[in-house]
Parts: structure tokens; C-alpha cells; sequence
């Protein structure tokens, strides 16, 4: 076929130091999730199968758990401690070492905590280093450390990086609805003018449906188990026939600040990931809701987009200045939802007693939670750089002077009610009136002058405009505290 051959002597980005990254997340836009490899990158995983490896240590020999097993001392117990706070580059290249040699990344755990017990413990009495070695990883199987680390991962991701950005929007939302709750607006239902509300009560609904989302995610129980390779204790009974094995399991996952689940199989059943995910993923649909609405509200002219902030909006129309901040929100938004779809499905689902799909699967937490953030990053500084323009939102409203026939037949069928004459057929009347084309402020109080209505209610229909019709809207936005 036809077409230029590719230059054959180009230079292989896959071999260059510093390492080029392959998705976006680590490349582009790693400023904005950068926080999340704390909690949820390869590295992350193996402090924490550390960190739960040596707390399993220092529970059994601190609960004599194994009769005549030596305990640790203080000093010991904070030496072993601080291999996890100060897990760094070394650690994680000594692991992947090992981890070459054993070909199984728990075990490489296992043997780089043995190593480091002999040191800290050894001294003039290796002896006592190597019976205290065998209770590191004692009776557990890979999925017992597994499990817990992933829910300490992913506990510490939530709670400490993508709640508290997702509470500030949802907080930066809120105070843009009670700046801006007396701000009449003309609806839009089915895409066609309809009663007016306020700017600043459609913002609250959104803010509202957000902070639900959030409480539900807020509530989340992070559950955790140490059962053994089928969930039955059987190593632990037969090695230590004398120990309350569930009390020693309870005490330890909660220990870890986790929720103990007191039946499983090998794995523990994920069902709480699932619904993490699910709540995650339907913030992020009302957050894309948020997108489009607020698009569409900039397309209208009712917001404006600050300039001057240094941003390029069209390289070949300088007048342009883009919705980039949410039109990229939304994308990276469909991208979070959809790992997060997958996740909450596979997970929950384990053929017999164990299998190895969620394994690879929970590696993609930390990309499905990124793209979420990035999106809230889009979200917030996209909101920031708006500016309400209420000249461009009352010029619609003096347009539609027809959205008044709804008051005016209600206010009709309220009279007739109460058995005032002439006010039958109130809808009738409007709607040969309304629809199908568009009426002004003169046309609509020559029509309500000539129905006959009561004088006090003739003067409040006559006086009455678009913008003025607006309800109790300003009033519903108390009900975001700020």
C-alpha cells in the first residue's frame, strides 16, 4: 500500500531515563493525582503488606498467643514499626530483588521482614531471631495480608485524598448557590422555556444530590479478615489448639482500624469495595450532570468565563475562551466510572473458594479513583473562573412572558374552587393564548384584565413578570448549611 515508510533509526522512548509514562495520570496530569501513589501504587501495596506483617507479628507475641513464644520489647516493637514509616527506595528495590528470586510478592514480603527481624532481634542471641521468625506471616495465607492492606490502601486514598477534595467542590458549589440564590433564571424542561427558578437553587440541587453521595461514601465500613487459607482457621487450630482463633482475627483486624468479616473464603468477598465503587461512581454522574448543566448555562451567556488568566481558549479564534475545565471533567469522569463499573462487578464474584481475578483487578483502584480527582480538579477550577452575567439571564426571562400562563390558570382554578363565576376553563384559555408562539408583557395584562378576576388578584397576575415568578427558589437554597 501507499504511504511515507516510518523512519527505521528512531530513538526508543521505552528505553530512556527518567522513565516515560504510559498513561496520562503518571505523565500529564500526575500534579493533580500525584497523591494518590501514596496509597494505591505497586510501592503503596508493599508498605502495607509490610505494615499489616509486622502488626500480625506484634499481635501474637504481645497476646501470647503462642504459648512460650518470647515477646518483643517496646523497643523492638518500634524498630520493627518504623520499617514501615520509613519504607523508601531501598526497601522497595531490596523487595523487588527478592521478589525476582521467589517469584510471589507476598513471600518477598515475608522474607524481607525475616531479614530485618534478625537485625533488629538478633544481636548475641540469634536463637531467639530465628524462633521469632517463625511466627512472621504465621498461619496466614497471601490473601489474609492481601485483603487488609487493600483496605487500609484504600481506606487512607478515600479519607484522605479524594473526600476532602470532593468536599471542598461540593463546599465551593454550595457558596455559589447562596451567592447567587435570588438570581431569577428562566427553566428549561424538555429544552423549552418553563417556569422560572433562581441560578442559585438549581446550583443547590446539585450540591444537594453531591453531599448525598458523599455521606453515603463518608459511611463506608472497610472490612477485613485473617482466616486462613479457606476462611476456616484450619492451620490456626491445628498449630495453636489452645487460642480463641476469632477473638485473636477480631481483635487484630480492628486493631488495623477495619470492620472484621467473620466469613469468608480464602478472600475476603470484596462486597464493600462494590459499594464503595457504586456510591464513587454515582457521585461522579452528578458531577457530570454538573458538567453539562453548567456548559450549557456558559453556551447561553449566563455565565461568563473569566479572562485574563493567562489561557488560550481556540489557537485560531482569539474571541474564544473554551469550557475545557468541564468538557475534560466529563472525560475523565466516563473513564473513572467505567473501571469503577467493572470493579464493583468482578469483585464480587470469586469462583468456589478462590480465584485470581481480583488481583489484577485491584490494581486499577488507584487509576479509577485518579481520574475521578482529576475531574474534581477540572470541576473546581472551572467554577472558579466563572462570573454570573443576570443581564443575560433576565433578557431571556423578558422574552418568554408566556411562562406566566401557568400562575394565572392556577390562580383561576383556585377562584373557581371557592365558586367565583367566569373562571372556568382556565388551562383552555392560556393555552390558546400561549402556545405555539411567544407573547409580551402587553398582550399578557390586556388577557389577565379581561378575565373577570377578583381586583386584588387582577393587580397581583398584572404585576406579576418572569422574573418576579420565581417562588420560594431563593428560600430552598437554606437548605445547604453552608
Amino acid at each position: 500500500m501507499g504511504g511515507m515508510p516510518l523512519p527505521t533509526a528512531r530513538t526508543p522512548l521505552s528505553e530512556l531515563d527518567p522513565p516515560i509514562a504510559l498513561g496520562a495520570l503518571d505523565g500529564r496530569y500526575r500534579g493533580a493525582v500525584g497523591a494518590l501513589v501514596d496509597h494505591l501504587s505497586e510501592a503503596a501495596l508493599n508498605r502495607a503488606r509490610l505494615h499489616v506483617e509486622v502488626e500480625w507479628l506484634i499481635h501474637l507475641t504481645s497476646h501470647d498467643v503462642v504459648p512460650g513464644a518470647d515477646r518483643l520489647s517496646d523497643e523492638e516493637q518500634e524498630a520493627l514499626r518504623a520499617l514501615v514509616t520509613r519504607f523508601d527506595a531501598d526497601a522497595i528495590a531490596e523487595l523487588k530483588e527478592i521478589e525476582a528470586e521467589t517469584v510471589h510478592d507476598v513471600k518477598a514480603i515475608e522474607y524481607y521482614l525475616r531479614r530485618r527481624l534478625v537485625e533488629i532481634v538478633g544481636g548475641d542471641d540469634p536463637a531467639r531471631a530465628t524462633s521469632l521468625s517463625e511466627l512472621v506471616h504465621f498461619a496466614c495465607t497471601s490473601e489474609d495480608v492481601n485483603n487488609t492492606s487493600y483496605a487500609l490502601m484504600v481506606q487512607g486514598a478515600v479519607t484522605q485524598v479524594w473526600l476532602p477534595k470532593a468536599v471542598t467542590l461540593v463546599d465551593q458549589l454550595t457558596g455559589m448557590a447562596h451567592d447567587l440564590r435570588g438570581v431569577p433564571l428562566l427553566a428549561h424542561t424538555h429544552g423549552q422555556p418553563a417556569t422560572p427558578t433562581t441560578m442559585g437553587k438549581e446550583l443547590a440541587v446539585l450540591a444537594w444530590r453531591l453531599r448525598r453521595q458523599l455521606e453515603r461514601v463518608s459511611g463506608t465500613a472497610y472490612l477485613g479478615k485473617l482466616n486462613g487459607a479457606t476462611g476456616t482457621y484450619g492451620a490456626h487450630v491445628e498449630a495453636v489448639p489452645g487460642a480463641d482463633w476469632q477473638e485473636v482475627s477480631r481483635t487484630f483486624v480492628e486493631h488495623l482500624g477495619l470492620t472484621w468479616n467473620p466469613l469468608t473464603t480464602q478472600i475476603e468477598s470484596h462486597d464493600w469495595q462494590a459499594e464503595l465503587y457504586a456510591d464513587v461512581a454515582r457521585f461522579n454522574r452528578v458531577l457530570h450532570n454538573l458538567c453539562t448543566d453548567v456548559w450549557t448555562y456558559i453556551s447561553m451567556g449566563y455565565f461568563a468565563q473569566v479572562r485574563g488568566q493567562g489561557t488560550v481558549g481556540s489557537s485560531t479564534m482569539p474571541h474564544k475562551v473554551n469550557p475545557i475545565r468541564f468538557e475534560n471533567a466529563e472525560a475523565n469522569l466516563e473513564v473513572s466510572n467505567a473501571l469503577l463499573d467493572v470493579l464493583a462487578s468482578t469483585l464480587v464474584n470469586s469462583r468456589l473458594q478462590r480465584d485470581l481475578t481480583d488481583s489484577s483487578m485491584q490494581r486499577n483502584i488507584g487509576t479509577a479513583l485518579g481520574h475521578s480527582i482529576l475531574a474534581l480538579d477540572n470541576v473546581a477550577r472551572g467554577l472558579a473562573g466563572l462570573d454570573a452575567v443576570p443581564e443575560a439571564m433576565a433578557a431571556d426571562l423578558d422574552a418568554n412572558w408566556e411562562v406566566l400562563a401557568e400562575p394565572i390558570q392556577s390562580v383561576m382554578r383556585a377562584l373557581a374552587a371557592r365558586g367565583v363565576e367566569g373562571m372556568t376553563n382556565p388551562y383552555e384559555r392560556l393555552k390558546e393564548l400561549t402556545r405555539g408562539r411567544r407573547i409580551g408583557q402587553a398582550e399578557l395584562v390586556e388577557f389577565v384584565r379581561g378575565l373577570g378576576l377578583p381586583p386584588e388578584e387582577e393587580e397581583r397576575l398584572a404585576a406579576l413578570t418572569p422574573a418576579t415568578y420565581t417562588g420560594i427558589a431563593a428560600d430552598l437554597v437554606d437548605h445547604l448549611v453552608r
